[in-house]
C-alpha cells in the first residue's frame, strides 16, 4: 500500500515529533476540559450558572486554540 503524503496547506509547515507530541497533548487536555464543560451545561441543579459555564466553555476555547498556535507557528494571519 502506497504512503500518501498529504498536500501542504496554506501557512502551515512541517511539525516536529516533539512539536506533533506537544498539540496533541494539548488537544487530549482540551477534550477533557470539554467533556467537564459538556457535564457542567447538562447540570439541572440551581447550584451551576450555566450563563458562567458558557462564558468559561468560549475562554477554555480560546485559551486552548491559543495554545496551540503557539506551537503550530502559522505562517498567515
Amino acid at each position: 500500500m502506497e504512503s500518501m503524503i498529504p498536500p501542504k496547506i496554506t501557512g502551515d509547515r512541517q511539525l516536529s515529533e516533539v512539536e506533533v507530541a506537544l498539540m496533541n497533548e494539548g488537544k487530549a487536555l482540551a477534550e477533557q476540559c470539554g467533556a467537564y464543560v459538556e457535564k457542567l451545561h447538562a447540570s439541572y441543579s440551581d447550584s451551576v450558572d450555566h450563563r458562567w459555564v458558557s462564558i468559561g466553555s468560549t475562554d477554555l476555547q480560546t485559551g486552548f486554540m491559543a495554545l496551540i498556535r503557539s506551537i503550530a507557528k502559522p505562517t498567515t494571519f
